[in-house]
Order: structure tokens, then C-alpha cells, then sequence
């Protein structure tokens, strides 16, 4: 019959396991940043080239192009490392989903990218197909975050999915920014829609913010060169702070320009929330290894009775065995108690998230909308009511509880 400490044992190898897990895990979302940044150049690299007709950036987003398979190569990679064929994987169900997305996006980008080299897709066509792949390689990032047992971890990449969604936005705002001066006018509705894209980025580096690492807060705010940032304010002042009218389309080189430093700087910030990430799955792991050797080295020297033998050496099996293995037993459910406190604090801002996806998943089953469409009528019901997104989206569920046949 199996004993106690043999569970108690199992517990800890298990915990080792799922970190061990979490490790791979941040190998992946590691190189998810890199293809992200590097899809992020070749999307402006391929606006740039298809709104002045093939005149500028030919040669750079060929280039780039070849740096993009370089990274696809690495995502695909760590694909083929997942374990597909367990079916007790943590949020398998839904990350796999989300990879199984990723990888038909990234078998469509030859198709896209034959379309912008021949330019026979618009800017916005081919800026809509590379916000998707995008948001589709974010979305395999959340899943991971969702999937940490290890609070640390977790912190960690929650932080990571923020920073890089952030980023993500200040790419969009990058694209839309230069078509908006590059066409010499702007309306209501695009500034409206540039500012929603500034909030949208303040929304996530607060995050972000709150669940980063002293050091890695530090690395970000050196990598803000003031006056970039300046400038930035600048321009958007003069896009948004007035009323529609006519731009300067002289600035749109100037604006892309300004924006393409501040993300390059985000990079650097992403390869140390990577770095980071690594290191506290290492030290977790060998911090689990060292406190399993210990227990188990406990629990052989109680069984022994080396630790308090009895009045003629016989094993200690009796009030102070049982007293020991309570101690040990209280011990790891106090931690883990602490450790699923800790994990239901995180999760409360992965929740928000979900909300934002179960409220577009409602507008598009009940009214045939498309999942930009969804996200689109969502983001302009908050602007419109000055609420936050996620406030939005709870309102949605919450009517959809009491409409007849539209429950959850």
C-alpha cells in the first residue's frame, strides 16, 4: 500500500513537473516576441511600400521578409516541442485552439506577402491580414500566462503579454499615424480612433507595470529616449488635440520614423522580460529540486528513527512520526494556499481579458459579425459611454443573462 510521505513526495515531482512545464513554456513566448516584432517591421515596412506604390522600401521589406522566416522557423520549432498527445495539459484545450490558428495564419503569409510584392492588395488589406496573424500569436501568449501554476511565473507573464500587446498597439498606432498625415487630412472618427489606440497602450504598460520586475521596470524606463517621446506628444497634439481638419502630410516620414525608434526600444525590453522569465524558471526549479531532497531526506530519517530514535533504537513510528508528518503536511498546504491566493490576484487581470473575449464571441454568434467587427463595436461602445473596454463587456453578458435563448 502506498504511504503518506509517498504522496507528499508525489506532490512535490509534480510541482517540479509543471514548472518544468512553465520553463518550455517561456522558451516558446520568447520566440512568439521575436516573430512578433519582426511581423511588426515587415507590416510597416509593407504599408510604407504599397501606399507610395512600390517606390520606397522594396529592398528593406525583402530583407525583412527573410528575417521573418528566420523567427517562423523558431515559433514552428517550439510547436513541434509541445506535448499534443497528453490530454491532461493545463489549458490545453484552449491553447492548442490558439496554436492551431497561428499555424494556418503563418501558411497564409506567402499568399499575403505574394499580394503586397505585386501590390494587388490595399494598405488596409494587408495591414488587417498582419494585425490578425498578430493578435492571433498574442492570444497563444495569454493562453500561456493563464496556464502558470507559479505565481512568480505567472507574474512574469502577465507582464510579458501586456508589454508585448502594448507594443503590439503602438505598431497599429504607428500605421494608422502615417496614413493619417501621408493622406493630409484627418475626421472625427480617426481621432477618435488614434486616441482609443494611445489609451489602449496606456491601459496595457500599466499593467505591465504592475507585475514586472524592479530590474525590468528599470530597463524600460532607460530605454525612453525623452525626446522621442516628445515629439511623439507632439505630433499627437497636432493629429488629435484640435478639431478634424486638414495634416501636414510631410510628417508622415517623420511620424514612422519616430515611432519605429520607440518600438525597436521596446525590443530590447521584451529580450529582457524573456531573459527574466528564464531565469526565475530556473530558480524555481532548482528550488523545487533542493526542497524535494530535503523532505525526502526528512522523511527517510523519520522512518529510520535517526532523528529521534526510541528508548532501545527502534524507528520512531508512533506520536512523534505523526506529529512530524503533520508539520510537513500543514507546511505544504499553508504554501500552497499562499500560492493559490497569490495565482486568483493574477488571474483576476487575465479575467478581464476573457470577459473582453466571451462578450466578442456573443456579438459575433447573435449578430453575424466578423471578430474585428465584434472587437470594433465593443471599443466604440466604451468610447462612446467613456467606460473602460472590460466594463463594456460585462454590461453585454450581463443583458445577454436576462435576453430569452442568450445565456452563457
Amino acid at each position: 500500500m502506498t504511504s503518506g510521505p509517498s504522496f507528499l513526495l508525489a506532490a512535490r515531482q509534480c510541482e517540479i513537473a509543471e514548472l518544468e512545464d512553465l520553463a518550455r513554456t517561456g522558451e516558446l513566448v520568447g520566440a512568439i516576441g521575436r516573430l512578433v516584432h519582426a511581423l511588426q517591421r515587415e507590416r510597416g515596412l509593407s504599408n510604407v511600400f504599397l501606399s507610395s506604390h512600390g517606390s520606397r522600401f522594396a529592398g528593406q521589406r525583402l530583407q525583412q521578409v527573410a528575417e521573418c522566416r528566420l523567427a517562423e522557423q523558431e515559433v514552428r520549432a517550439q510547436f513541434d516541442r509541445m506535448d499534443t498527445a497528453s490530454s491532461h495539459a493545463r489549458n490545453g484545450s484552449r491553447l492548442f485552439s490558439r496554436v492551431a490558428v497561428v499555424l494556418h495564419g503563418l501558411d497564409g503569409l506567402a499568399q499575403l506577402r505574394d499580394g503586397v510584392a505585386s501590390q494587388q492588395l490595399s494598405t488596409r488589406e494587408a495591414t488587417v491580414a498582419y494585425v490578425k496573424l498578430i493578435a492571433g500569436l498574442l492570444a497563444v501568449v495569454f493562453e500561456a500566462a493563464d496556464s502558470a501554476t507559479d505565481p512568480a511565473i505567472s507574474r512574469a507573464l502577465v507582464a510579458m503579454f501586456n508589454f508585448m500587446q502594448g507594443k503590439e498597439f503602438a505598431g497599429q498606432e504607428r500605421a494608422f499615424g502615417a496614413g493619417a498625415f501621408a493622406t493630409g487630412a484627418i475626421d472625427a472618427a480617426g481621432q477618435q480612433q488614434w486616441r482609443h489606440l494611445v489609451e489602449s497602450q496606456q491601459g496595457c504598460f500599466q499593467v505591465f507595470c504592475d507585475f514586472a520586475d524592479a530590474e525590468v521596470l528599470r530597463v524600460d524606463q532607460a530605454s525612453r529616449d525623452p525626446a522621442v517621446l516628445a515629439e511623439v506628444e507632439r505630433l499627437r497634439r497636432i493629429a488629435c488635440g484640435g478639431r478634424p481638419g486638414l495634416l501636414d502630410a510631410n510628417l508622415s516620414a517623420a511620424w514612422y520614423e519616430l515611432l519605429t525608434r520607440r518600438i525597436d526600444a521596446m525590443r530590447t525590453v521584451e529580450d529582457v522580460l524573456a531573459l527574466h522569465l528564464r531565469h526565475l524558471c530556473e530558480q524555481r526549479i532548482a528550488q523545487a529540486r533542493g526542497e524535494l531532497r530535503d523532505q525526502r531526506a526528512m522523511l527517510d530519517a523519520l522512518a529510520s528513527g535517526a532523528l529521534d530514535p526510541g528508548p532501545e533504537g527502534t524507528a520512531a513510528y508512533g506520536p512523534h512520526l505523526e506529529r512530524s508528518m503533520l508539520g510537513l503536511l500543514q507546511e505544504q498546504a499553508c504554501r500552497l494556499q499562499a500560492m493559490g491566493d497569490e495565482l486568483d490576484a493574477v488571474r483576476a487581470t487575465l479575467n478581464e481579458r476573457k470577459a473582453v473575449e466571451r462578450a466578442k464571441g456573443l456579438l459575433m454568434a447573435h449578430r453575424q459579425m466578423s471578430e474585428d467587427e465584434a472587437y470594433k463595436a465593443l471599443r466604440q461602445m466604451a468610447m462612446n459611454q467613456n467606460r473602460r473596454l472590460v466594463d463594456v463587456a460585462e454590461a453585454v453578458l450581463a443583458l445577454a443573462e436576462v435576453l430569452p435563448g442568450r445565456g452563457r
